[in-house]
């Protein structure tokens, strides 16, 4: 187990497009959480000039590179997913994506002298490995904890206080819309949704 303190003072923004392909792999999934953190320092300490679409814009190639969003989008849906046409499957990554990335874009907003910590990484039995982390805010307020299930070298689920499956939340939420009206409906919402984060 260690430590590791990110700052804002003196990182420069992460230029995550270098570290695709097998670059991603070398580096191992705490330097790869950290690189993602330092972006999301430098977009928070931007956030105002940026305003949401911008911070979206950042956010999206990052994302896209450190997240495995087409395996979160399959979690995420559960069992029905097998069901769904090729197309449907399709559409439903695209909004599901566009909807992630809104959602850190909208969360994300601003600046006041947070730091992330890394605490560790722990390598679960079937391999996975799960970097612990937290997020350090200013005043008299507690650190937001966040975990990372990485899986061959990006990120399928985020565990917020440490145990709460994101995805597994989700999964509740969207079998309700699928019941409504398929995956169409579940792309709908999200569509709808993503649009109202992005203004």
């Amino acid at each position: 187990m260690f430590t590791r303190r990110i700052a804002l003072a003196g990182i420069p923004f992460l230029a995550f497009p270098a570290l695709a392909g097998p670059a991603a792999a070398q580096q191992g999934p705490a330097a790869l959480i950290e690189g993602f953190h330092t972006t999301l320092l430098d977009i928070m300490r931007n956030a105002q000039r940026l305003g949401a679409r911008g911070r979206y814009d950042r956010l999206a190639p990052v994302m896209s590179q450190v997240f495995d969003l087409n395996a979160m989008t399959r979690i995420a849906v559960g069992p029905s997913w097998t069901s769904f046409s090729a197309a449907d499957q399709q559409a439903l990554t695209e909004a599901f994506s566009r909807w992630s990335i809104a959602t850190y874009a909208a969360r994300f907003d601003g600046f006041a002298g947070e730091t992330f910590t890394t605490q560790g990484t722990q390598t679960l039995p079937n391999g996975d490995q799960l970097v612990r982390t937290t997020l350090n805010r200013t005043g008299n307020q507690d650190p937001v904890i966040l975990s990372y299930l990485v899986r061959n070298s990006r990120v399928v689920d985020v565990y917020l206080t440490g145990t709460i499956s994101e995805l597994a939340s989700r999964r509740s939420e969207f079998a309700g819309l699928i019941r409504d009206g398929g995956a169409g409906r579940l792309t709908q919402e999200l569509t709808r949704r993503a649009n109202g984060l992005l203004g």
